[in-house]
C-alpha cells in the first residue's frame, strides 16, 4: 500500500484517476448519444493510415484517439508503479517522481504502440474515419442510438461508396423533426463534428 500512497507515485495514480474518468465519461456518453471520443477525434488532424510521425507511429487514425490516450495513461502508471516497486525493494527508497516519470512515459509509448498495432489489426477497417467524412454528404443511413431531435444529436451509420460502414453524429436539419432508433435518414450537410439529415426520401438507397 505504501507504494500506491506514496508521494513519489502521485504522477502514477493521477494517470490511472484520468484513464477512469475518461472511460466513464464514454459510458455516459454512449447512453445519451454524445460520445466524447467523437469529439477528441475532432481535435486530432486528419490522419491517412500510412501517415508518418508521432501520431502515425502510435497507430492514432487506425486505432480510436480514446482508445490510444488509455492505453498510455494505463501503461504508463503501470510502468511507474513497476518501476518503483523495483527501486523500492532493490535500494529501500523510491525514486522521486520526475526521475520515474521519465522511463515509465517511454515504457507507456513503447507499450502503447505494441498494443495500438494488435488493435488496428482487430478493428474493422469499417470503422469511422475522418478523412472520408465529407465524401458521407448525400448518403444514406440509418439511426442506430438515441434519439436525433434539434440540439440532441443520435448516433448513425452510414456505408460510403467503397462500400465501409461509418457511425456519425447526426441532428435533423429541420427542427420540428424527431428521428428514433431505426429511422432512415439521408446526411445533407456537415454540422461541427457530426451532420445534418433529413427523413430519407428513398429508403431503398440502404
Amino acid at each position: 500500500m505504501i507504494l500506491f500512497a506514496a508521494e513519489q507515485t502521485w504522477p502514477f495514480g493521477a494517470a490511472l484517476a484520468v484513464m477512469v474518468s475518461l472511460s466513464v465519461l464514454e459510458g455516459v456518453g454512449l447512453l445519451i448519444a454524445y460520445s466524447p471520443s467523437h469529439w477528441l477525434e475532432s481535435l486530432v488532424p486528419e490522419t491517412p493510415d500510412d501517415i508518418d510521425g508521432p501520431l502515425g507511429w502510435l497507430h492514432v487514425g487506425k486505432v480510436p484517439i480514446l482508445v490510444v490516450l488509455i492505453l498510455f495513461l494505463m501503461s504508463f502508471a503501470l510502468s511507474g508503479y513497476l518501476i518503483q516497486g523495483v527501486t523500492l525493494s532493490l535500494r529501500g527508497h523510491l525514486l522521486p517522481a520526475w526521475m520515474a516519470s521519465i522511463p515509465a512515459a517511454f515504457a507507456g509509448l513503447s507499450i502503447t504502440r505494441g498494443l495500438g498495432g494488435l488493435i488496428a489489426h482487430v478493428i474493422p477497417r469499417e470503422e469511422t474515419s475522418a478523412i472520408s467524412e465529407q465524401s458521407l454528404i448525400g448518403h444514406a443511413g440509418i439511426v442506430v442510438r438515441g434519439i436525433a431531435r434539434a440540439g440532441l444529436a443520435a448516433e448513425a451509420k452510414v456505408r460510403d461508396i467503397h462500400g465501409h460502414m461509418h457511425y456519425v453524429l447526426v441532428e435533423p436539419d429541420l427542427p420540428e423533426e424527431v428521428f428514433e432508433e431505426g429511422a432512415d435518414v439521408l446526411l445533407v450537410r456537415k454540422n461541427g463534428t457530426g451532420f445534418r439529415c433529413i427523413r430519407n426520401p428513398h429508403p431503398e438507397l440502404l
